[in-house]
């Protein structure tokens, strides 16, 4: 690898830190203890004789949940200076500290951004690092007990905001469309009646395509959940695995209650090999892309998710890869969904002897926020690092099938002379505009049924005979009505629409 240029952008060190609650060794970390504990393992697996630390010029902490909306605030506190916060646990002092926008394509796309600037010789050494503790948040509220984890860490850092005004739906969300699991399902539904299948067939599907990831999950010792469960398991509808949104069993949705971090850290090889960094650790970045979607309700296609494909295809042409080049994969998995599609595009199967996961999934492995992806990229960092001249791809996903990033990796050399393995690709306009008028009637496209301790509530998209989409609420007291949708039939029935007290759009069946 000598004749590698200095500006060439490799990563050199990932580090995971997790802990579980109640386990032996647990010491309810805050996020920035979790956060700062992944990056020590990171520069430590780095294997430099020299000071990682010292050279970090750039860092970019990655929201927590609970930092990612104006309307939420960490329960216990944080530092108000997260990025700085997480730097002095290892004795870093970056001339630029980042606190980043929320999406979980987020870690993935800032390996193409700072691999980028490093090529241009803006960065010689960038940190990518983010945690979650919302498990022991949950624990110790239970328990009554509230510790401060607030610091005083003052200096300068960049807020590049939350980032949530593309993932703004008023008219779903006032009609109880209002978190990714409906929204998800919403998608999901649609994608099953292109399929034309029954509910429980379909939740089986779900089931097939994730009992291989609880079997990757088994094996992490990082995972929230490590239990391997069958496809029968997963799919079967029992008090314990109750129905949350429609076609959701609750063990085939993102874990959220998490306590992991995970930290990538890239470096010019110039540096690298000043640090004294081994280069057998080096892995090179061959291909990063990002792309944005339209909104839900604006999607043409609301089972589709062209800008994700479009991520990947890009991501692979950059490399000079197809699909079958890969022989590690990481597909994000917070619902089943974003994996069928890249499985439809690709030609992939639920058992593909490759496996769809490097870390047992969102639902399995956890759901660690903004973060995932970076436990993705830190377990494929290490497969390729085993497996020489392989090739290992993360699908980094954000929103609601929002927002993805695509990065391709590999020990073997990746020329950035040019430096063009970054892109960041156009944004589709071909948009179904919304009614903003009440209309009188629509034919429904897809529907989710919330189920939670307030009853049942059906949410549905539409369109109106002039081609407009309408969302609303299907009346379930209305026995007809709630007779389409409890079958998961509801597809294609025409609904005359209402407005309640509320400006609610209401529908039962005409």
């Amino acid at each position: 690898m000598t004749e590698i240029a200095d500006d060439t952008p490799v990563i050199i060190g990932v580090g995971q830190y997790s802990e579980r609650v109640g386990e032996p060794g647990y010491e309810a970390l805050s996020y920035m203890d979790l956060a700062g504990r992944a990056l020590a393992e990171a520069i430590a697996d780095s294997g430099a004789s020299g000071d990682v630390a010292g050279a970090i010029d750039t860092l970019a902490a990655i929201r927590a949940f609970e930092m990612s909306r104006p309307d939420r605030k960490p329960p216990f506190g944080a530092a108000d200076n997260v990025p700085r916060a997480i730097a002095m646990r290892v004795g870093a002092n970056p001339a630029r500290a980042i606190l980043t926008t929320t999406g979980g394509q987020t870690n993935q796309q800032l390996v193409g951004e700072f691999a980028t600037a490093i090529a241009a010789g803006d960065s010689s050494c960038a940190v990518i690092v983010g945690s979650e503790a919302i498990s022991t948040v949950l624990a110790l509220s239970a328990k009554g007990e509230i510790p401060d984890w607030s610091e005083a860490i003052g200096g300068d850092f960049e807020d590049q905001g939350f980032g949530v005004e593309d993932l703004m739906e008023p008219a779903l969300f006032m009609h109880g469309a209002s978190g990714a699991i409906p929204l998800y399902a919403l998608a999901e539904n649609a994608r099953r009646r292109k399929l034309g299948m029954g509910l429980e067939e379909y939740r089986l599907e779900i089931g097939k395509l994730f009992a291989p990831f609880t079997r990757v999950a088994a094996a992490n010792p990082h995972s929230a959940a490590p239990v391997e469960r069958s496809a029968e398991e997963l799919a079967t509808v029992t008090d314990r695995n109750r129905i949350v949104a429609e076609p959701y069993p609750r063990m085939t949705v993102a874990r959220d209650q998490v306590n992991q971090a995970a930290a990538v850290i890239v470096a010019s090889a110039g540096l690298a090999r000043a640090l004294g960094v081994p280069e057998d650790k080096w892995v090179h970045i061959h291909a990063v892309t990002a792309a944005t979607e339209l909104k839900l309700s604006q999607r043409p296609d609301l089972a589709g998710n062209p800008a994700s494909l479009a991520s990947v295809d890009a991501a692979l042409d950059r490399a000079g890869k197809s699909m079958a080049d890969m022989r590690y994969i990481d597909f994000y998995s917070c619902f089943a969904i974003p994996v069928f599609n890249q499985c439809d595009h690709f030609g992939l199967s639920a058992d593909d002897p490759r496996g769809l996961t490097l870390t047992g999934g969102l639902p399995f492995f956890g759901g660690a926020g903004n973060n995932y992806s970076a436990h993705a990229i830190a377990e494929a960092v290490q497969r390729v690092r085993g497996d020489r001249g392989s090739f290992a791809l993360v699908g980094a996903n954000g929103g609601w099938m929002s927002k993805y990033a695509t990065g391709i990796y590999s020990c073997l050399p990746a020329d950035w002379g040019a430096n063009d393995r970054f892109a960041v690709l156009p944004k589709a306009t071909d948009k179904v505009p919304l009614a903003k008028e009440p209309v009188e009637s629509a034919v429904v496209e897809t529907y989710t049924i919330n189920r939670g301790p307030k009853g049942a509530e059906a949410i549905f998209i539409g369109r109106s005979d002039a081609g407009k989409r309408v969302v609303g609420n299907a009346d379930l007291a209305d026995a007809a009505t709630a007779q389409a949708f409890e079958s998961g039939e509801p597809f294609g029935k025409r609904l005359t629409l209402t407005q309640d007290e509320r400006g609610r759009t209401v529908g039962r069946l005409a």
